[in-house]
Parts: C-alpha cells; sequence; structure tokens
C-alpha cells in the first residue's frame, strides 16, 4: 500500500525499475496493489526497493507464498471435492427419483460448472480457493432447482402408473416446468439482487466470489429448466423405441 494514490502505470514502471518480473493488479483503493512475482527476492527487500524507486513510503499488508507443490495441493483438493460432490448428489437423486434424474442433474453440473470456469478464463481471472467456494456453492444451487423440478415431474408421473399413454411424456414435463418456473425465475432473481449488492458494495476481497456465484446462478437457472428435464424426456424416449423395436 503506498502512502498516496499512484498509478498503476508508475507503478509498473517503479517494478521494472526495480528489476523484478512481476503481475501488478489494482486491488480496491487507488493506492494499494496486488503484486504476484517469484521468489527473487525478500518481501520486506522488494518493499523498500520499491519505496526508494517511487519515492513514497509503501507498507506491506499482506504476504503469501504459494510454491508448486501447494498449488498442486490446493488444486487436487478442490477437484476432489467437486467430484464427490457430484458423486454423491448423484446417489441422492437416484435413491429419491430415479437414475435418469440423476444422471441429468449431473450433466447440468458439470455444464454449469465448466461454463462458470470458462467465462473466468475468458476474462482473464484466476481460479482462486474462493472461487473454488463459489463452484461448490454454484453446484448446490443448482442441484436444488433441479430437485424441485424432478419432484414435481414425478408427481405428474403418478398420475400415469407405470404406463404413460404415448404423447404424454413431453406433456407432463412441460407441465411440470411451467408449475415450477415462477418459483424457479423469482428465487434466482432475489438471489441475484443480494448478490449484486454484495458486487457494489462488498469491496474486492469478496468480489470474485460474488462474481462467480452470480453467473453461476444465472448458468443454473437455465441448465434446471431447459437440461435436465429435455435429457429425461430423451432418455425416455429412447427406452421406449427401444423396447418396440
Amino acid at each position: 500500500r503506498f502512502e498516496k494514490a499512484l498509478d498503476i502505470a508508475v507503478v509498473r514502471k517503479a517494478i521494472s525499475d526495480i528489476g523484478l518480473n512481476a503481475e501488478i493488479q489494482s486491488f480496491g483503493d487507488a493506492n494499494t496493489y496486488i503484486i504476484k512475482y517469484h521468489v527473487e527476492r525478500d518481501a520486506d527487500e522488494m518493499v523498500s526497493s520499491l519505496s526508494k524507486a517511487t519515492g513514497l513510503a509503501v507498507s506491506l499488508e499482506r504476504n503469501e507464498t504459494v510454491g508448486p507443490s501447494v498449488g498442486k495441493e490446493l488444486q487436487k483438493k478442490a477437484f476432489v471435492a467437486i467430484f464427490v460432490g457430484l458423486v454423491l448428489m448423484l446417489l441422492y437423486i437416484w435413491f429419491r427419483f430415479d437414475f435418469k434424474f440423476g444422471l441429468g442433474a449431473i450433466i447440468a453440473l458439470f455444464h454449469d460448472v465448466f461454463i462458470t470456469i470458462g467465462i473466468y478464463t475468458l476474462l482473464g481471472k484466476e481460479i482462486t480457493i474462493p472461487i473454488v467456494a463459489a463452484l461448490l456453492t454454484i453446484l448446490g444451487y443448482s442441484i436444488n432447482d433441479s430437485i424441485v423440478i424432478s419432484d414435481r415431474i414425478r408427481e405428474h408421473l403418478k398420475k400415469f402408473g407405470k404406463v404413460i399413454p404415448y404423447g404424454k411424456v413431453e406433456e407432463i414435463f412441460n407441465r411440470a416446468v411451467n408449475d415450477t418456473l415462477s418459483r424457479t425465475i423469482i428465487t434466482s432473481f432475489t438471489t441475484l439482487l443480494v448478490l449484486l449488492s454484495i458486487l457494489i458494495f462488498g469491496g474486492p476481497v469478496i468480489f470474485d466470489f460474488a462474481f462467480a456465484l452470480a453467473i453461476g446462478v444465472i448458468i443454473g437457472t437455465y441448465s434446471s429448466i431447459f437440461v435436465v428435464a429435455a435429457l429425461v424426456v430423451d432418455w425416455m424416449q429412447f427406452q421406449r423405441r427401444k423396447a418396440k423395436s
């Protein structure tokens, strides 16, 4: 943190002048920056050199060192957490509803997570531990919507017993989705309002988490409506055609 506001171009020049190869990112106030660099020198030495180069007092707010082994370990644990979460959700929906619904929900969750990560990658943002936490939250939020819709589909299917008349499958699924549509949209909209307030007033520390969560809520809303039910319908139709042949 510099004692007064400093343009990022000036900071970059000062970093270059002291012979440091680093990535610089503004953080909150105009005098605060995140500096990422390979451990070539002590952090206090770097701060002292930067102070001399700019002619301003510089304070070190926080110092974190992440080596290759630590980074790989965090990455491994993050993927394990997501994988375990997906497997447990699949088992729960399989037990509660049917394997078709479970597999459809898991495919939709993969869809939600991969698109969220893809958007973050396109924006040039780093996948950090808070982002992994946001991804796990997205999984929980999206699966909740899928369970609500699946439950309504099951209620409609029970009315026909084991034998569903030909051509009724799409009608049943459409009716179930329409029954839950207003609830899904209203819930997502109110959640996005809260996330928007966090993005505006929450500050830079929680910004990335809230931003990733907002992307996930939007994607999860349409995937629970358009992906899960459609996959299950296609599967049921395929089973019918296979049984007839």
